[in-house]
């Protein structure tokens, strides 16, 4: 199976050439091995100019059934390797990031269109997790527990669940996978990956690069596999009871079908779904420090984040004084070609993004919203590929229909508060969605009650930073519609584990538990 590059019609062949052209290039990899690739044709068109990247083959129902055989043999093998060994593999490939993290961040960049600073910080999300799940792997601790028994001992331990399903979207198309791989695979589990459909060439640069680390180290093939293709794959892996844990990250419609398909048979699903962000400006906020937070969570990846604002819930007394701020932040922003550094924001991933934006926008107004800050497609030079758009501030009301949904796109809805902060927290969380949120205040007993049990019921929530820009040393998630899974640090780990508990009777007789006789 190969992978067709139009290196001549695009601005990174030096990076494509490099990154997806080789023995690695191919749509469906074991690893060691590629697959013919007998699925439909996936065309990757880059949203910054329109460009054909390169197309991909996906697999066929045959190469799927072959790739999950051959991810449960590698497995096999791999679970048997001391932690820290397999550890050591994912320093490798963290170190490998490091050395191709410009031209994977410039990828990125051109093949979702997110600014070429966002994509070097997924690459720098991705090596940050390597190091933290390197540390993990000397560490995967249980607990010991003292036994009612005399001459017993209690323990527990965790054991490799087996082959991990990761489904990824678009908007990280490489650091949300290596969130899943890196500890799956310190963990002792081999991972299959489903990219989207709409960045399968940022899939291939990372197998292509995690698989010549493989090699050197002798690991199993089938350890890492990717398998590229359409809706099909998600919903085959989503059935497969081979695979004990589908990860998956997209919307929340996604979500409920995975996770259906999932529970029913039994498995184990980790969703990451959508979010409606929220930041609370209170009258005792630094109004500069938050503008920063504010502008960057709402236009950052061209607000194509799980994590990006939406909602802006501000105090009556600093309502005027904010909002002004915030027009004048946004009549500087730049918005073009992501690869320009000077510029802010790029491109949504597709025009069919840009039609929803714009139904959006049109809803908000028809549903009572006032325009601050006007939006509209862009168009003319420098915009021919149809995905750029100008970022919208509309006023809003906290039970407008489209303000409880989440619009893939540079729109924010601000909004009135008056009283004391839990009339705030009120409007955050009548929402159905429940991944970020933050408040900016100078209060601590504001601060306090908004993270307190009373106050967000978000799974992120932060104080005078914004809803946009998590670290890996945090388990990362959300509540409610967000699905309620827990990625990337802190004890997160344990999602790709199974838990057994262990007794040993180490003593010359063989009492019961809870005193129970049984005399022979």
């Amino acid at each position: 199976m190969s992978t067709t590059i139009a290196p001549l019609k695009n601005k990174i062949a030096d990076v494509l050439i490099r990154l997806c052209v080789g023995a690695m290039n191919s749509g469906v990899s074991t690893g060691a091995k590629t697959l013919r690739g007998e699925g439909n044709v996936l065309e990757s068109n880059s949203p910054v100019d329109a460009a054909l990247i390169g197309s991909v083959r996906g697999a066929s129902r045959a190469e799927y059934d072959a790739v999950i055989a051959t991810a449960q043999r590698g497995f096999e093998e791999w679970r048997t390797w001391p932690a820290p060994k397999r550890g050591e593999v994912v320093r490798q490939f963290g170190e490998e990031l490091r050395i191709h993290k410009a031209e994977l961040g410039k990828l990125v960049s051109y093949e979702m269109g997110k600014s070429y600073q966002e994509g070097l910080g997924e690459v720098q999300e991705m090596i940050d997790i390597c190091d933290f799940a390197v540390g993990l792997a000397r560490q995967l601790h249980g607990l010991t527990m003292h036994s009612e028994r005399p001459d017993h001992r209690m323990y527990e331990q965790w054991h490799p669940l087996g082959v991990i399903g990761i489904i990824s979207a678009f908007n990280f198309p490489v650091a949300v996978w290596s969130w899943n791989a890196t500890l799956a695979w310190v963990s002792g589990n081999s991972c299959v990956w489903k990219p989207s459909e709409k960045t399968p060439l940022c899939s291939i640069a990372c197998q292509r690069i995690a698989a010549e680390v493989f090699k050197r180290n002798h690991v199993p093939e089938g350890v890492s596999c990717i398998i590229n293709g359409g809706r099909e794959v998600g919903e085959w892996m989503s059935h497969d009871e081979r695979v004990p844990l589908v990860s998956a990250t997209g919307s929340t419609r996604m979500g409920k079908a995975v996770g259906a398909a999932v529970g029913q048979r039994l498995g184990r699903s980790l969703l990451e779904l959508g979010g409606n962000n929220a930041i609370i400006i209170s009258d005792k906020a630094d109004l500069d420090m938050s503008l920063i937070g504010c502008v960057f969570g709402a236009v950052g990846t061209a607000g194509q984040r799980c994590t990006s604002t939406r909602r802006l819930i501000i105090h009556e007394k600093v309502y005027d004084a904010f909002t002004q701020k915030l027009k004048r932040a946004y009549g500087q922003l730049l918005i073009g070609d992501p690869l320009d550094e000077k510029n802010h924001m790029g491109p949504l991933i597709d025009t069919q993004a840009v039609a929803l934006y714009q139904s959006a926008l049109k809803a908000a107004v028809e549903q009572g919203g006032g325009v601050l800050v006007e939006g509209g497609a862009l168009r003319g030079d420098g915009y021919a590929s149809g995905c750029y758009v100008k970022p919208a501030v509309v006023e809003a009301r906290p039970d407008m229909p489209i303000v409880q949904e989440e619009t893939f796109a540079p729109i924010l809805y601000v909004m009135r508060y008056s009283g004391d902060v839990n009339a705030a927290i009120a409007i955050q969380n009548n929402v159905k969605q429940g991944l970020s949120s933050a408040i900016m205040t100078l209060d601590l007993r504001e601060a306090e009650r908004f993270l307190g049990a009373a106050g967000s019921d978000c799974g992120i929530a932060n104080v005078n930073i914004g809803t946009s820009g998590a670290e890996i040393g945090g388990a990362f998630g959300g509540e409610k519609e967000t699905g309620g899974g827990r990625e990337s640090g802190s004890d997160a780990w344990k999602a790709y584990m199974r838990r057994q508990t262990n007794t040993i009777n180490y003593g010359a007789s063989l009492p019961l538990a809870q005193g129970i006789r049984f005399d022979l």
